[in-house]
Parts: C-alpha cells; structure tokens; sequence
C-alpha cells in the first residue's frame, strides 16, 4: 500500500512539475539594431550580403513586411518603444546630446515597468540614447539617475547615447565603469574642456576622417572625432571595436543569471551606426566595407544569443523580437568608404528614403517574431510597430495600460494570428504622413527635399502626397491629384491624432 502511494505521489509530483514548466511565462528579448535598413538581410531580399544568424530566427518565426518603428531616427523611435507614446506630442524627444536629461517617465508606465509587474526580472544592455540625470549640467563620477532603473529595469549595461557622442564609457547600473577618481569625467557639448585634442584642431590623429558639417570633429576618443567635448576618464573609455564583445558577454551574462526565472531582455545593438570600426575577426568580411562588415558583426551577435538560450534549453519558450530603430543611412559623418564600396547592395531594399526620412526607407524596417512555442514558422504583411509591444504585453500579461495611449493591443497580429494589425499607424520625421489601409497621406512641407550632408531623399514637398502602396511600395507615383477626397479622409484623420490626449 505505501509503495503504490509513493508511486501515485511521484507521478502526482512529475505531473505537477510537467504542468508547472507547460505554464512558465515566455522569457522576453527584444534585440534592437541601430540604422539598419529593410533591405540590409538575405531574409529581406539581400543578395550582396549573407546574414544566416538572423535568417534562422525568420525562418524560426514570423517575418514581417510592414512592420515600423515610430520615427526615422533614433531617440523618437526609442522613446516610443519605451512609452507607447508617439515622440511627436512630446517636446525635447529629437535626437538627443550624450548630456541630456532622462525623458522616459518614472512612474511605473514605461515598457519595462510592464515585465516588471509580471514578475520578470528586467535588464538593458546596450545603446539608450534616452537620456540620463535630471539636468543637463550631470556628475558623471558618480551615480547618475534617474536612468533605466527608475524607469523599470533592474539591470543595467549602457553608453548613454551614441557612439558618435561623448562620453564615450560604460555605465553600469548608472556607475560609470573603470572610473578613476583621480581623473573626473567632465562633458560639455557648447564648450571646449581641458586640452584634449580635437578632430578639428589635430586630424592627423584621426584613424577615421570626419567629413565636414557632421560634427564629428571635437574630442578625439580611440582615434577618432566625436560630437561633443570630454576630459577625464582616460581608463574608462571604451574602444569601439570591443563594443560588440562588450555587450554580448553581458547580454549573456544576464541570461545565465536568470534562466530560472521569466526575464525580459532590451538588447540595444549599435551596428550599423557610425562610427563603423568592426572588430578585427569581421574586418573585409562582407565585401562592403566596414558598413558591411558591422552587418555581419551584429548577425553574429544575434547567432550567439540564439545558440546560448539552445544550450540553456531556454529557447523553445523565449520570445526574441528583432527589429531596427529607423532605415539605413550609408554616410552620416565619416569618410568609412560607404558609398564606394556598396557593390550593387541596396541598403532600403525596394523602398525608397532612409533615415531622416518620411519615405518608407525611413520607417519600415526588419522586424522578425520568434516563438516556437506559441508561433507558426510564416510571413505576415500586417500593420504592426515596435509602439504597439507596451500595449500587447500589458494586455498578454492582464495588465493596465497607464500612459501608451498610442499603443495598441496587437497581441494576435504579433503571434500571426491576425492578418490585418493596425488601422492606421502616424510615421516621423521632420514631418508627419499617415498610413491607413495602405494609402500613405505626407503632409506639405517646405523642409529640405534632400539632405546634401547624407545623402537623403528626406520626402520632403511643398505639395501633398498620397502614395498607393499596395501598387507601388517604392512611392514613385504621387496621386494626391486624382484622390482629392483620399487627402482629405487622410489629413482629417491625421489631425484627429494630433488633437488626441487619451
């Protein structure tokens, strides 16, 4: 009678334990490129470029094609993904200084706080250019806050903005890494600070040329001229080809640390983004050029992820979300050989614009679900945004959705459920358009109509424009003309959002 009881119970036991790990919430990795383009992978059409690390995770989930970041640059798209909120109703969102003050709220809305909530165990790792501090006038040689901590992670591995932009160091949980107190970190971005050489005073100490207008010639940090003035912190200064060793051993890090328990993981990449310096194994691998090369540097990365949650047996129930935060840009301030050594590759694939731009170029960018638990191997043409993953969490986790009164719950969009998505999405960049049904309204606008200093077919006209993109996805016929009442649908629809608070 006891050992049929203890059999019973053994089996009770296995089939409690069998049950426990079928309900395990999914971990969470959102892996985020930076100034990648639509046409940048062979999963999205590249021939000139193989990136099979990234092709595996589509081939493993749900590739889709009309999928967005809120803004063709950076720190809008990022404030968006971070707060469900459009950039655009919020002032002091454009790209910011490496000296700016935190602009994500504090008040247990943003996305992180979310997974929080949930019981995850939340880190960031990588670029976030969302600012820092509560002033711009900061003490880098000690704590720095408010920072993602207050804003809900309880991990944190950062540079605070971009690699272009003093100070160039890690913070580690807001505590600069390597610092010496006997040499203070100083940063001024109207200034000049201490006697430093600069780009502009000493480029014969440049190992990467700036070109002229970007900026990019005041403090010299590992060769090469950034935006922006710094003394101090010599010791704690990164070199730029270690960056992707750097944050991979801490993206893993975090993982092997919490494999026992649900994590969600912001793993912010800085490829393709200038400056372009791969790291040596990656150096003339991809045939064009170092912008290339970082490409093949950033699918490694994603390949070293994918094979530790294998080997963890982690990777059947991990979500990894990869995406970019707005199109490609070939030359944006360094003589890196961009354009000359392209070789046929077409960055924005079919589309036309980049980054800077209203064009799709400057939005639509790679974005690949991946869950083999829970989703079917495909291609999805639905609406969908990096703003909308605040409101679908929220909802997957049964979760109030405080302050992201812009994103959606697309929970079943995500999962491939639904074919449709969004109903209308706003895109940005010096301007607004509006997406709804696949017509694509761009208001009049007397900005610059192309960027001489990148290159960039911003999208600007002084007339309106109305594009069919379920006809021409490339938006070379403006047919604002023949559907007068289309314009007027799609910029009613527009200033509705804009006068939208809730």
């Amino acid at each position: 009678m006891t050992h049929k009881f203890l059999l019973s119970f053994i089996f009770c036991l296995a089939g409690f334990s069998f049950y426990a790990g079928a309900q395990k919430k999914p971990n969470v990795i959102i892996i985020y490129a930076d100034d990648l383009g639509y046409g940048d992978l062979s999963c999205y059409g590249a021939t000139k470029i193989s990136t099979p690390n990234i092709d595996a995770l589509a081939k493993k989930g749900l590739r889709f094609t009309n999928g967005h970041s809120t803004a063709s640059t950076c720190t809008p798209s990022r404030y968006s993904l971070m707060t469900g909120r459009y950039a655009w109703r919020k002032k002091g969102t454009g790209v910011l200084p490496g000296d700016a003050a935190l602009i994500v709220p504090t008040d247990n809305s943003a996305l992180p706080s979310i997974f929080q909530q949930a019981g995850y165990k939340t880190g960031l790792v990588g670029k976030w250019h969302l600012g820092l501090g509560n002033a711009v006038e900061k003490d880098w040689n000690k704590e720095v806050t408010p920072g993602p901590r207050e804003t809900g992670f309880d991990y944190s591995f950062i540079f605070p903005a971009t690699a272009d932009r003093v100070p160039n160091v890690f913070l580690e949980n807001q505590l600069v890494v390597g610092l010496d107190a006997n040499d203070p970190i100083m940063v001024d971005y109207k200034n000049p600070v201490g006697d430093e050489p600069t780009g502009k005073d000493h480029p014969e100490l440049l190992k990467m040329p700036a070109e002229v207008g970007h900026g990019h010639n005041q403090t010299i940090v590992n060769g090469v001229g950034r935006i922006g003035y710094m003394k101090g912190g010599k010791l704690a200064r990164w070199t730029d080809e270690e960056l992707p060793f750097t944050f991979l051993t801490k993206a893993k890090s975090f993982i092997e640390d919490h494999q026992q328990e649900p994590f969600f993981l912001y793993y912010a990449l800085t490829e393709p983004h200038v400056p372009r310096l791969p790291a040596t194994m990656f150096k003339g691998k991809s045939e064009l050029g170092y912008r290339g090369d970082v490409i093949l540097q950033l699918d490694w990365a994603v390949g070293e992820i994918t094979k530790q949650l294998k080997h963890l047996g982690l990777d059947k129930n991990t979500i990894i979300i990869f995406s970019s935060d707005n199109g490609p840009v070939v030359m944006d301030g360094y003589e890196d050989g961009g354009f000359e050594k392209l070789n046929g590759h077409k960055p924005a694939g079919i589309l036309r614009g980049s980054k800077y731009s209203i064009l799709e170029g400057g939005t639509r960018a790679p974005f690949i679900v991946s869950w083999p638990a829970e989703i079917k191997p495909g291609v999805s043409d639905a609406l969908v945004s990096q703003i909308d993953f605040l409101a679908s969490f929220a909802g997957f986790f049964n979760l109030e959705n405080k302050n992201g009164i812009d994103s959606k719950n697309i929970w079943n969009a995500f999962m491939g459920k639904d074919k449709k998505g969004r109903d209308y999405f706003v895109e940005q960049s010096s301007q607004l358009a509006i997406v709804k049904d696949n017509w694509k309204y761009i208001r009049p606008s007397n900005g610059l109509a192309t960027y001489k200093l990148t290159h960039t077919d911003t999208g600007n006209l002084p007339t309106a424009q109305l594009y069919n993109l379920t006809d021409d996805l490339g938006e070379k016929n403006n047919v604002a003309e023949k559907y007068p009442e289309k314009v007027k649908e799609l910029e009613a629809l527009l200033n509705a959002e804009e006068a939208r608070t809730k």
